[in-house]
């Protein structure tokens, strides 16, 4: 009789996961990240998609319709009209743009300047550490809406010169950030390696610590654009932001308040669209903490 001969199945090999992937896995794991995700798609698409979106796409602008002053919500007004007879909801759908162009402005000029100069300290240290460090504490001591209303009161009120007054200060948040991370990784042996190897200092920052620091500016900077439309907001409360008729969530708010509490509607609208996209942005901040597990 021949031997039968029986083979043994081989156990399978263990799946390793990337920490990119196991990043990923975390975030769609995260329901509270989904949602902020939602929230902030929902706002970008309603920004970039306005004139499509917006029941009256032309009452973004100067347009007076008396016929319908104060108008209460209805089938033709969803949201209501405001004191010149302007359908709030378009308008607040077309002050998510005012809002959008503020972040973008203004972190796009605070983060890198801010990265820029905490790298800087973080690695070289010394004097330059010591004079980035020691201004950068100058300016955190002054109070941001306070330095805001200066500038935005000398200023004429634009969307550019808001920008100017927010990111005059929102720099050193990122920068003292930076400084910190830097300043670990700077230590750690792969950048003395590379040092030693005759690694130039741009090579070093940019392609040795850098990307160390992505996760938390990252972090930061998504969790900032909340506090950037806060902040937007209140300056044009305060008559110090986007000049009228742009429609800015903030400044519908200030005409709104006039007439309450009877035209409440001038007001929610607004302030709703206020914190949804601030609530968005701050849970997909917490989402991507959570995601690539750093603190900020």
């Amino acid at each position: 009789m021949s031997a039968t001969s029986v083979s043994i199945p081989e156990p399978d090999a263990p799946v390793i996961l990337s920490a990119r992937r196991m990043a990923w896995l975390r975030f769609r794991a995260n329901p509270v990240a989904l949602i902020g995700a939602f929230m902030v798609i929902t706002v970008l698409l309603c920004a970039a998609f306005a004139p499509w979106i917006a029941p009256y796409p032309d009452h973004a602008g100067n347009v007076i319709d008396f016929a319908n002053r104060h108008a209460a919500p209805s089938s033709e007004h969803w949201a209501g009209a405001d004191k010149v007879g302007r359908d709030i909801l378009s308008r607040v759908i077309f002050g998510f743009r005012v809002s959008l162009l503020l972040v973008v402005g203004v972190l796009g000029v605070a983060v890198p300047v801010g990265a820029a100069l905490g790298l800087c300290a973080g690695y070289f240290g010394g004097r330059t550490e010591f004079l980035i460090t020691g201004f950068t504490n100058v300016m955190l001591a002054i109070p941001p809406l306070i330095m805001a209303l200066a500038v935005g009161s000398v200023l004429s009120p634009t969307l550019i010169n808001a920008m100017i007054a927010i990111a005059m200060l929102w720099w050193t948040w990122h920068a003292r950030l930076v400084y910190r991370v830097a300043k670990s990784v700077a230590a750690e042996d792969f950048v003395e390696a590379a040092r030693l190897a005759g690694a130039t200092h741009w090579h070093i920052l940019t392609k040795e610590i850098l990307p160390n620091c992505i996760a938390v500016i990252s972090v930061k900077t998504t969790l900032d654009a909340a506090f950037v439309i806060l902040f937007g907001a209140t300056l044009s409360f305060l008559g110090l932001g986007v000049r009228p008729p742009t429609p800015d969530l903030g400044s519908m708010v200030a005409d709104g308040r006039q007439f309450l509490p009877e035209m409440w509607w001038g007001v929610l609208t607004p302030a709703l669209g206020i914190f949804y996209a601030t609530l968005g942005f701050n849970l997909l901040g917490d989402g991507l903490r959570d995601m690539f597990d750093v603190e900020v």
